[in-house]
């Protein structure tokens, strides 16, 4: 039998299985292909990079951090090696850089969440104090004016008091302690612009109740000289002499050289009286408390 030049014999069989074999060549490259770059049927790819790795993307972080200040593009780094990366060392580090970098960049609520989320991962790391210090932080630099709200304030002194309670040996305690009294100042603040508010409308009541809470909470304040010489006026007003004679009194043995003083003073004697303590009066109690008087 001849057999032409070229063409094998049996050329119907050989060139079905030759095009069976093609078949499963192809989509043996496109399984492949699929796989490796997420191609598929319909010419559309997934564009999904492939993960970097995690100490990259970690550096590129601190580098936009120092370097760039661009601490919103530090934050989304640190971010990228968590969600690349999650339950990794490198991951643990990033959350609470990405905290920092928003603090730095004053995405306040941004950093209250990063720290609060590190926290409640890992709260017996070793950053842990740091991250609730940030969270401290963030609500007292949203410390508004004393003419507003002081939610911010309140949550701040909150959030700053965890941190000297559990992490009282910490070089964020006596920050934190710091902070603390600032907050505690400005809340005092509030309460004494209410109550001269009050006393200026002659609700003298409603001023002693400001002034009073100035006294029994707020006494390592700067303000409670002055709140002690408005309980001499208010007091005097309303023919109240004996809780205006305390007043008077308890400022002056505590701080005598005030100019707050004075005019009780002088406030008192015009009314033909002495500036004398009453026993049970509940400003000697206040002061005696607190080891004050």
């Amino acid at each position: 039998m001849l057999v032409r030049a070229g063409r094998p014999q049996g050329s119907g069989r050989w060139g079905r299985a030759c095009a069976r074999l093609a078949v499963l060549l192809f989509a043996g490259l496109l399984l492949a292909n699929c796989g490796a770059n997420s191609f598929n049927l319909f010419g559309s790819g997934d564009d999904t990079p492939p993960d970097e790795p995690a100490d990259r993307l970690y550096t590129e972080g601190v580098f936009l951090l120092n370097e760039e200040k661009n601490y919103k593009g530090a934050a989304k780094k640190f971010e990228e090696v968590d969600r690349q990366h999650p339950y990794s060392e490198w991951a643990r580090k990033a959350l609470i850089m990405s905290a920092y970098a928003y603090y730095e960049g004053r995405a306040y609520d941004d950093s209250i969440a990063s720290a609060r989320r590190y926290i409640s991962l890992h709260p017996g790391s070793p950053e842990a104090p740091y991250a609730q210090y940030l969270i401290g932080s963030s609500y007292f630099d949203q410390i508004p004016d004393v003419t507003r709200d002081q939610g911010r304030t309140e949550r701040a002194i909150s959030a700053l008091e965890e941190v000297t309670r559990k992490y009282p040996n910490t070089e964020y305690a006596q920050s934190a302690k710091k902070k603390i009294e600032m907050g505690r100042d400005q809340l005092a603040a509030k309460e004494m612009e209410i109550g001269r508010v009050n006393q200026g409308k002659k609700n003298f009541t409603g001023a002693i109740n400001r002034f009073k809470i100035v006294v029994t909470q707020y006494q390592t304040t700067r303000h409670v000289e002055e709140a002690l010489l408005r309980l001499t006026e208010c007091y005097m007003a309303l023919g109240i002499v004996q809780e205006a004679q305390t007043a008077a009194a308890v400022l002056g043995h505590n701080f005598p050289d005030s100019p707050w003083y004075q005019d009780a003073y002088n406030l008192v004697k015009g009314g033909g009286l002495e500036p004398k303590e009453k026993d049970d009066s509940w400003i000697t109690k206040a002061f005696k408390k607190v080891g004050l008087g």
